[in-house]
């Protein structure tokens, strides 16, 4: 379970485990069918202390591994891939902040985001720029000591509801455009919602469009400087991808613990399903994907967190490989329980709806394998 992993991960593992089984399992299918964001497990990730994974230790949070973090979010995702993106989230908005803010930023808006006081989101995605950060549309233009921003952003999670978004945006620097991010905190006149989408899964997970309408922030709001965008974007996405591994590692762990419950218990023609060795063959199968996803995943944290040589590669690694094996798992757990694994009665229904979207956001998995080449031949 845990080749990298100390005792104290080990614990924290086994504390969100119990958690997660007690406080959330028994909602998270209505969490699914309502479709609406649940508040009460925000604040049930507030009170435990959760939030705090996502910062360091100087503004109030834990170890500030992104290691730790993955622990927790893989229990999470075991039985609330929705919940799940709640704690991702949460760390995917404060990156930018995390790894390239100001000391003044910093202690400003980080002690919130590690008590739950301020949810922080990430504003990158339009609808000619998703894979092609370059191709971002949304303008900032300077206006005395402000900026003016002025476009609009789509799919971007929890983005009607955060406190904080760090939205990336061009800026005509000596005639040239540069990619650049901006702290804007909800309420600023100009910024509103648009659509929200309804999708196939994470349906517990909100996804907005974001209209900027004239949004002026001031100067001391930009994350790094002008220009540091792209440089931004992509270093948050390198973490973030460590983090889609272990939402999908969780995920396909919680389809297993599914099918083995059924096969345990079902019998078939009077025979046990589990005695099949079809049934068996089909079990094993999956837990090696997954075992082999969750030491992948654990290795891309671990390297993330070091800095090591080839961090990058291991990163889009692990989420292409955990992402491409979630979704195979949870078609074979629902194979698996025949009828009842189309029926809303069980969990792995809602599982596999869940797992398609991880091959698509953070980067689509075609993407991966260009990062992962780029690596391999020298860029």
């Amino acid at each position: 379970m845990g080749l990298w992993l100390s005792e104290a991960q080990l614990r924290l593992r086994d504390e969100v485990r119990k958690m997660m089984l007690e406080r959330v399992a028994p909602q998270a299918a209505e969490t699914d069918e309502k479709g609406e964001f649940p508040w009460e497990v925000k604040e049930l990730f507030a009170a435990s202390g959760l939030f705090r994974l996502v910062v360091q230790p100087e503004y109030g949070g834990t170890d500030g591994l992104l290691s730790t973090l993955c622990v927790a979010i893989e229990e999470v995702s075991r039985v609330c891939g929705a919940s799940s993106m709640i704690l991702g989230n949460q760390s995917l908005g404060a990156s930018p902040l995390v790894l390239w803010g100001s000391e003044a930023q910093k202690k400003k808006y980080l002690p919130k985001v590690a008590s739950g006081e301020c949810l922080a989101s990430f504003a990158l995605t339009e609808a000619n720029a998703g894979s092609d950060v370059a191709a971002v549309q949304t303008r900032a233009v300077l206006d005395g000591g402000s900026y003016s921003i002025s476009g609009s952003k789509i799919f971007i999670t929890h983005g009607n509801i955060a406190d904080l978004l760090v939205v990336f945006a061009k800026v005509d620097a000596g005639g040239k455009d540069k990619l650049t991010a901006f702290l804007v905190e909800r309420g600023t006149p100009g910024l509103s919602t648009g659509k929200l989408e309804k999708k196939m899964g994470l349906k517990g997970s909100s996804t907005a469009e974001i209209i900027f309408d004239q949004v002026r922030v001031p100067g001391e709001n930009i994350v790094g400087k002008i220009g540091d965008g792209f440089r931004i974007a992509l270093d948050c996405l390198d973490k973030g991808r460590v983090m889609v591994g272990a939402m999908a590692t969780g995920l396909a762990q919680g389809a297993l613990d599914a099918a083995l419950a059924f096969a345990r218990d079902a019998v078939s023609d009077g025979v046990p399903l589990a005695g099949s060795q079809a049934v068996q063959f089909t079990l094993a199968d999956m837990e090696t994907v997954i075992q082999a996803s969750r030491s992948l995943t654990q290795a891309a944290a671990v390297k993330y967190d070091r800095k090591e040589e080839g961090y990058i590669k291991f990163s889009a690694m692990s989420k292409l490989f955990a992402s491409d094996m979630v979704m195979d798992v949870t078609s074979k757990a629902a194979d698996l329980l025949g009828d009842y694994g189309y029926s809303r009665d069980y969990p792995v229904e809602r599982m596999m709806r869940d797992a398609k979207i991880f091959a698509i956001f953070e980067g689509t998995n075609q993407i991966q394998r260009l990062v992962i080449a780029r690596e391999l031949l020298g860029k």
